[in-house]
């Protein structure tokens, strides 16, 4: 890759930065614990939904203590709505974990983070570039996105390996904390206004359908939930599904500790 070509590149997406960054709420912090929470609730979703959900749960749970503290039922109301329910739980081991192996401090080497319950080396990475500017690359949808579109113009099939080597060359080593937003934000920007290029990555896959769907019943449920305590029969007759499959999925719940059954009643664990 030509030097000329790297540098072509940064500058475009400086240019565009300087004039059309978003202000987000986590933007504006370095602590660790706020930044995690941002990133967890980021996955899978986009940063306009995010915003309020953040700023709500960081008021109601300021730090690992006050997380690792609570339970599933007082966490889930402020996460409904984001889905991916799973992230909420994680986040409540996750800041037990932290609360009692690190004394509420959470550790940023890369590969402790992802020690930790759902962490991948996308958040592992994100939380120490964010947190503490370290010169690293990452790699999310709207990274992928500007590369795919900048570099690989006529692949058919593009590889995360084919675009680690270019992410290391682009990276402004004393500006990674700036420089991952600045991608971000044109990735965000070139969804909207040009075909997606990352469909021609190479684990692109399109999001089956909601409507209908086992997810979108596990939501129901924990969506009846959070106003008390119900039988399987209750759980079926506001849902409106198969029996059969709401069953399945209290039952899926109740293995992922989201849910707990007390004699014939179901609730938020």
């Amino acid at each position: 890759m030509e030097k000329e070509h790297i540098e072509s590149f940064q500058k475009l997406i400086w240019n565009f930065y300087k004039k059309n960054k978003r202000d987000l709420p986590w933007r504006n912090t370095t602590d660790p614990y706020n930044i995690l929470i941002s990133e967890v609730m980021l996955q899978q979703t986009q940063a306009d939904r995010v915003v309020s959900f953040y700023k709500t749960f960081i008021k109601r749970f300021p730090n690992f203590k006050t997380l690792a503290g609570a339970k599933f039922s007082e966490i889930y109301p402020l996460w409904q709505g984001l889905g991916y329910n799973r992230r909420a739980l994680a986040l409540q081991k996750l800041a037990q974990e932290v609360t009692v192996k690190y004394r509420g401090k959470l550790p940023l080497g890369i590969i402790e983070l992802q020690q930790l319950p759902g962490i991948g080396p996308y958040t592992a990475r994100a939380v120490s570039i964010f947190s503490q500017n370290r010169p690293i690359a990452c790699l999310e949808t709207n990274i992928r996105r500007v590369f795919i579109h900048h570099f690989f113009e006529d692949a058919e099939v593009v590889t995360d390996e084919e675009i680690a080597p270019l992410l290391e060359l682009a990276l402004p080593v004393k500006k990674s904390r700036e420089w991952h937003w600045a991608l971000m934000d044109y990735g965000a920007h070139l969804k909207s206004t040009i075909p997606n290029p990352n469909r021609r990555h190479k684990n692109y896959s399109i999001q089956s359908k909601f409507e209908g769907s086992l997810r979108q019943i596990r939501g129901a449920v924990l969506k009846n939930l959070v106003t008390g305590k119900m039988t399987v029969a209750e759980l079926v007759k506001n849902i409106g599904r198969d029996t059969e499959k709401v069953k399945n999925v209290i039952s899926a719940l109740e293995k992922e500790g989201l849910v707990e059954f007390n004699k014939k009643f179901y609730s938020l664990k």
